[in-house]
């Protein structure tokens, strides 16, 4: 594979990962935006803090994966799998670690 098209196999998969991480994140957020029970929770800071960083670490981890096993292995269809591979293992992480703060319904 030449340089320029390993070059954008990389971008393509930055780009990817970064919107294979948001949509992934969205439905979790949605209760922060929306505010839930008479929009009485809403905490927009999940738009404006926690956006940029999932999309940053979508974008991040499978192109660092994706470098470091195309320097070390020389062969660009296994730094893909192991590219994909990180990103799932990321987005796995995302899933089982990050959760919006939900204060409670009724506290009365």
């Amino acid at each position: 594979m030449r340089e320029e098209r390993q070059g954008c196999a990389g971008l393509l998969l930055a780009a990817v990962g970064a919107v294979v991480a948001v949509l992934v994140w969205a439905p979790r957020a949605r209760v922060s935006v929306h505010g839930g029970f008479e929009g009485m929770h809403r905490d927009l800071s999940v738009l404006y803090v926690d956006l940029p960083l999932i999309a940053a670490g979508g974008a991040l981890v499978p192109l660092a994966a994706w470098l470091l096993g195309l320097r070390t292995l020389r062969r660009p269809w296994l730094a893909a799998v192991i590219a994909a591979g990180a990103l799932g293992l990321g987005i796995w992480g995302l899933l089982s670690w990050w959760t919006p703060y939900e204060r409670p319904e009724f506290t009365g």
